[in-house]
């Protein structure tokens, strides 16, 4: 039984169209909404949060991506995962609207009650 199951992985890694032809476990994702290029450089940002990283001495252990995607700069804020959004909306505005003013729009992947308590506290 081991024999055969080795024989078809290694025939499935040497099949060039087992290789591109690959069953998707996942359920289809839905529409693209494809994001409009912004008009001026930080008129509109991208945000992402990465997490899980070693703790520092100041006890923060991720770090906050802010993007232009226009010009292609980035930001990245030192944060504590638990950090409030209140305490995110200051170093929002010491770290990013201190040089570049107030974004129109921000693009977020994460869910709307953030996206709205964050502009709220901002």
């Amino acid at each position: 039984m081991e024999q055969m199951k080795r024989e078809v992985a290694d025939y499935i890694v040497k099949c060039s169209t087992c290789q591109t032809v690959k069953i998707e476990h996942q359920r289809p994702a839905g529409l693209l909404q494809p994001v409009d290029v912004p008009e001026w450089k930080w008129d509109a940002v991208s945000m992402d949060f990465v997490v899980g990283l070693p703790l520092t001495q100041r006890k923060n252990n991720a770090t906050w991506v802010v993007v232009d995607p226009l010009i292609k700069t980035a930001h990245f804020i030192v944060i504590g995962n638990t950090w409030t959004l209140d305490r995110l909306a200051r170093a929002y505005l010491k770290e990013i609207v201190r040089l570049h003013g107030v974004p129109r729009s921000i693009v977020l992947d994460w869910d709307k009650r953030f996206q709205s308590g964050f502009w709220q506290n901002l």
